[in-house]
């Protein structure tokens, strides 16, 4: 048995050698011949599994590491007998992070207060429905997008796009690349979609750059049709557009969903899926060696400060978008680097609140974001 595994996939060194030979590849630089006898793939969004890669392969599984799956042909797939997974959720809670510090960072700059703010989130998935917990956590009005959802379960709790477009300030995007169909995705912000905007929104893409219509983004920005913009998936990665960066208002190298946590649940996930299919009896395995933040202890002094303060300062001790924007707007050609060399980022149940002087009522919220409380 042979298993093929993206070299930047971590903690799964020493996991299926005892049961296969393993051989590790960089994901953008995976060849045909190099899967010919194959029999699994554990892979990231950097390999094109299709039938350019697969045809002729011996290859029966293919475990992607990650949320999305545009990178796996699945018709091929079906057509050639190739079972195929991707770790749905796996790092929605580092996105969910990744979305609050993006938040609360745009609003000190702007000297703005997100309370009562209007956020439309678009796509209500594993992502989605953590972003929207923590908006309403710290007071703002939520609205929800997600047609296939809708259509499921009623429209009790979401509404249209075109609500969306009339009432959110804020507008925050998680939803799948969809090329086709009724829930097409690609190019859904576009010049119609962004001259329907109401209230000048802050947009944000941490989904996936095809998403968006660089060009239209772009103009909407120079004539003032929106009031911010933040991007972390981008067209074309990793040649991204360089005059959309210069004038977002935070950009980042496609890392939201780059805790240590996130990607540690999306390797646990692939071993426990092609230990099931090949029934290799670990499918409970588990990675080891998760790295811990410098400091997991964050003493806050809440003396005559709003809770609003509070959890602002919690998020952004767990987390700053500005290094990485300053990172990529410095050396936007080592795009990929960035990504493959990412520091230590673990999430909020990674860190323990020493709380002092801080009200019950804003302790229960912060727990409910995940963080750990002392002295509560």
């Amino acid at each position: 048995m042979k298993i093929i595994i993206d070299d930047k996939i971590p903690y799964i060194k020493g996991a299926l050698e005892p049961f296969a030979e393993v051989v590790y590849l960089p994901g953008n630089k995976t060849t045909p011949e190099m899967v010919t006898d194959a029999d699994a793939l554990i892979t990231r969004t950097r390999t094109i599994c299709d039938e350019n890669l697969l045809k002729g392969s011996t290859v029966k599984f293919i475990a992607s590491a990650t949320i999305g799956f545009d990178h796996i042909d699945t018709e091929y797939c079906k057509k050639a007998g190739i079972k195929w997974i991707n770790s749905p959720g796996c790092n929605a809670e580092s996105v969910n992070q990744y979305i609050a510090s993006a938040l609360f960072s745009f609003a000190m700059k702007k000297r703005e207060n997100l309370e009562n703010k209007t956020i439309g989130i678009v796509g209500v998935g594993n992502v989605g429905s953590k972003v929207a917990r923590f908006c309403e956590t710290i007071g703002m009005k939520v609205l929800l997008n997600d047609p296939p959802r809708e259509r499921a379960e009623g429209s009790e709790k979401f509404i249209s796009l075109q609500k969306i477009k009339k009432e959110a300030d804020i507008i925050s995007f998680h939803v799948p690349l969809n090329y086709s169909g009724e829930d097409k995705t690609f190019h859904m912000v576009d010049e119609l979609f962004l001259q329907e905007l109401q209230n000048k929104p802050l947009i944000i893409n941490s989904c996936r750059g095809e998403v968006f219509n660089s060009e239209a983004v772009y103009n909407a920005i120079e004539k003032n049709d929106i009031s911010g913009l933040i991007l972390d998936c981008w067209e074309n990665e990793p040649n991204i557009n360089l005059n959309l960066l210069n004038i977002c208002d935070y950009g980042t190298p496609h890392i939201a969903g780059y805790s240590k946590d996130g990607k540690a649940n999306g390797t646990r996930m692939s071993i426990q899926a092609i230990s099931s299919f090949f029934n290799l009896g670990i499918n409970d395995w588990e990675p080891t060696g998760i790295e811990h933040p410098e400091n997991s202890i964050i003493e806050i002094d809440g003396n005559q400060r709003r809770d609003y303060s509070i959890i602002a300062e919690a998020i952004l001790s767990t987390y700053d978008i500005e290094m990485d924007d300053d990172n990529l707007r410095e050396t936007p050609h080592l795009f990929e680097k960035l990504r493959g060399d990412y520091p230590v980022r673990r999430e909020f149940d990674s860190y323990t609140i020493k709380a002092i002087n801080i009200e019950k009522s804003t302790l229960d919220k912060l727990e409910k974001l995940g963080f750990n409380i002392e002295n509560k």
